[in-house]
C-alpha cells in the first residue's frame, strides 16, 4: 500500500510540474520583462529597456522565448553557471536581424541591398584578399563583432596559402555586420514624435541607439562619445564635417596612425567635396550613392558637363579620379576654367 501511495504522490507532483510549465510560460510572455528580471542579472537590461525607444515592445517580440529555452535558462541559473552580466550569443544576435525587419522594413531592405549585409563567407574566404593579406583577430573588430572566438576559431587555415573554409559552415550565409553592430536597442531615448506642423516627423540628427559594438568589452559605445579624427593631407589640416554620425563610420573606415587622408581604409573627402559628411552621399543603411549628385548639383557642372558622366569613380570604378578625393586640377592641370555661362 505504501509504495502505491508513493507512486501516486510522485505522479501527482509530475503532473503538477508539467501543468505549471505553460502557466509559467504564459506569465513570462505577458509580464513585460518583470518575470525575466526576477533573475537579478536581467534587472539592468530591463531598466535600460524601460528608458529606450523600444519600451512599448514586449521582450519576447525581440528575444526568442520558448518553453524549452526558458527551462534551459532556469536550469543554468539554478546550477550557478550563469555570469553576472548576461550577454546575447551569436545565434541570438543573428536571429535578431529578422526580428528587426518586422518593424524596420525599409531600413532592412536598404541594409540587405548594400555592402554592410556582407556574409562571413564573403569576407573570410575571399581568396584574392587572403592571398595578399594574412587574416588576423583584428578583422573581427569590424567583420564579426559578435563572434565569440578568435580568427583561428572561425576560419582555416590562418595563412596566405589557402584554400580557406569556415569551421562552422552554418555561418557561410550569416551577416558579418548584423544590425546590433551599429545599434543598441536598450539605449535610453524617446520614440520619434510628430510635430504640430503638417504632421512632420521630428528626428534628431544622431539617434541614441547609434553606436559601436566593442567586441572586447561586449558593450556598445554611443556615437556621441566616439572621437572624430583630425585628418591631414600632407602637412595641411583637412576641413571635415562636424556630423557626429561619422564617428561611427571612422571606427571601421579608419586611416593609419599618420591620420593621412586615403591611408588605410579612410575615405575622408578632399578636393571638390572637402567638408561634407559621409551621410551627405551615402544612404545610411544601404550605403547607396546613386542619388547623391542630384541632391546637391544641378545637372550640369561649372564646366557645362553632366557631373554624373565625368571621369570619376562615380561614373566608372576604373577611373583614375576617386570621387572622394577628386580636385578640379585633376582634370584641368593647365588651370581651372571659369564657370561656364548657361542661358536661362
Amino acid at each position: 500500500m505504501s509504495w502505491r501511495i508513493s507512486l501516486l504522490t510522485a505522479g501527482s507532483l509530475a503532473l503538477l510540474a508539467l501543468a505549471a510549465i505553460p502557466a509559467a510560460d504564459y506569465y513570462y510572455r505577458t509580464a513585460q520583462g518583470e518575470g525575466c528580471a526576477r533573475c537579478h542579472e536581467i534587472r539592468p537590461n530591463l531598466e535600460s529597456w524601460q528608458q529606450s525607444a523600444h519600451r512599448k515592445i514586449n521582450c519576447v517580440d525581440c528575444h526568442a522565448s520558448t518553453t524549452l529555452s526558458n527551462a534551459r535558462r532556469v536550469a543554468r541559473h539554478l546550477s550557478g553557471t550563469i555570469g553576472e552580466r548576461v550577454q546575447m550569443k551569436l545565434p541570438d544576435v543573428l536571429a535578431m536581424v529578422e526580428r528587426c525587419q518586422s518593424c524596420h522594413q525599409q531600413e532592412f531592405a536598404q541594409w540587405r541591398s548594400g555592402p554592410h549585409s556582407t556574409t562571413y563567407a564573403r569576407i573570410f574566404t575571399d581568396a584574392e584578399h587572403n592571398r595578399k593579406r594574412r587574416l588576423m583577430d583584428d578583422c573581427l573588430r569590424c567583420h564579426g563583432m559578435h563572434f565569440p572566438g578568435g580568427i583561428s576559431d572561425l576560419v582555416e587555415p590562418v595563412s596566405t596559402a589557402g584554400p580557406w573554409k569556415l569551421k562552422d559552415p552554418k555561418l557561410a550565409t550569416a551577416p558579418a555586420i548584423p544590425c546590433l553592430s551599429c545599434h543598441s536597442m536598450h539605449r535610453a531615448g524617446d520614440r520619434m514624435q510628430r510635430t504640430e506642423k503638417a504632421g512632420r516627423t521630428k528626428e534628431e540628427i544622431l539617434r541614441p541607439s547609434i553606436g559601436l559594438r566593442d567586441r572586447r568589452t561586449q558593450l556598445t559605445m554611443t556615437a556621441g562619445l566616439l572621437p572624430l579624427p583630425e585628418m591631414q593631407e600632407g602637412t595641411r589640416r583637412v576641413r571635415t564635417s562636424p556630423d557626429r554620425r561619422q564617428s561611427l563610420c571612422y571606427q571601421c573606415h579608419a586611416p593609419l596612425d599618420t591620420r593621412q587622408v586615403a591611408s588605410g581604409d579612410d575615405r575622408t573627402p578632399t578636393g571638390v567635396h572637402e567638408g561634407i559628411s559621409c551621410l551627405s552621399c551615402h544612404l545610411q543603411h544601404g550605403s547607396r550613392t546613386r542619388a547623391s549628385c542630384a541632391s546637391c548639383h544641378p545637372r550640369l557642372s561649372n564646366c557645362g558637363l553632366d557631373v554624373e558622366k565625368m571621369d570619376t569613380t562615380f561614373a566608372m570604378p576604373s577611373s583614375r579620379h576617386n570621387i572622394h578625393f577628386v580636385k578640379c586640377a585633376d582634370c584641368h592641370p593647365k588651370g581651372v576654367p571659369r564657370p561656364h555661362k548657361r542661358s536661362l
